[in-house]
């Protein structure tokens, strides 16, 4: 039985509920890889023992497993999991979309810390 098979439960946040399903359907490798996060973090963030800042990967698990969306200047209405990928994505020269968006997330109030 893995970590994340013991964490359902309902005394914690939904949305920690549905991480933990999706460890359990797939791996938790795999969705950290989907969520542009560590596999560390998200055995952490399940045993609740991840010391950092979790709002980040409760904004991604939000995105990718329950709706949850933001309005890019740029992309328009996009989940808030690919907007937290556009973010860490470097500025390129050759892309036009690329430099609009280095320079919209620079300001924007969803820009992670």
């Amino acid at each position: 039985m893995n970590a994340s098979t013991n964490m359902i439960a309902t005394d914690q946040p939904l949305w920690l509920d549905v991480l933990a399903e999706q460890c359990q359907q797939s791996s938790q490798r795999a969705v950290a890889q989907e969520l542009n996060v560590s596999a560390t973090m998200i055995s952490q963030a399940l045993n609740g023992r991840y010391p950092g800042d979790i709002a980040k990967l409760e904004r991604a698990v939000r995105g990718a497993y329950m709706g949850a969306t933001v309005n890019c200047p740029v992309l328009g209405e996009l989940e808030t999991h690919r907007c937290i990928a556009n973010q860490k994505q470097k500025a390129s020269s050759v892309n036009p979309t690329r430099v609009q968006l280095f320079r919209a997330c620079q300001k924007c109030e969803y820009k992670e810390a």
